[in-house]
């Protein structure tokens, strides 16, 4: 008798781990759908926390940018996650907004992965083009990191 009551407290707890995650409302019903909670508990649950703003999509979007801007993402690739993830657009440009100089994060993230010395040639250039690019900076920010002029064709030291 005792062992299911056990298990029971611990089902209940369950949907409580998932929010101190900080995970957005609609991954959270997602989530514990997925774990076999029925789905109207779960929404009744999740909109309380959502209430209370124990669960809130504008502090997750925070957190992720924070996150993933610290591991040297950029502001498109993030965007795209967040998207891909069911949130707001508004809610996604404040995050991003509220997000570090993307710009000298570029030139941060391309001097960590090439070192100090400059670009000799547009192929190496380039190479560090795409690397960005697909790190998710916009072409601003790669010719900022890059010091490429494409309008003049000179090349920056």
């Amino acid at each position: 008798m005792r062992q299911p009551e056990a298990m029971r407290r611990q089902r209940e707890r369950r949907p409580l781990r998932c929010w101190r995650a900080a995970t957005s409302p609609a991954r959270s019903c997602t989530r514990l759908i997925v774990q076999g909670f029925e789905e109207a508990t779960v929404t009744s649950v999740v909109t309380g926390l959502a209430r209370e703003a124990l669960l809130d999509d504008g502090r997750y979007a925070q957190n992720y940018v924070a996150y993933h801007a610290g591991r040297g993402h950029g502001p498109l690739r993030i965007a795209a996650e967040l998207r891909r993830r069911g949130l707001a657009a508004d809610l996604i440009e404040a995050a991003l907004a509220t997000g570090p100089d993307w710009s000298a994060l570029a030139c941060k993230v391309c001097r960590a992965k090439f070192g100090l010395q400059a670009a000799a040639s547009w192929a190496q250039r380039a190479r560090r083009a795409r690397f960005l690019q697909y790190r998710g900076f916009s072409s601003d920010h790669i010719r900022a990191a890059t010091g490429a002029e494409p309008d003049t064709g000179s090349m920056d030291p």
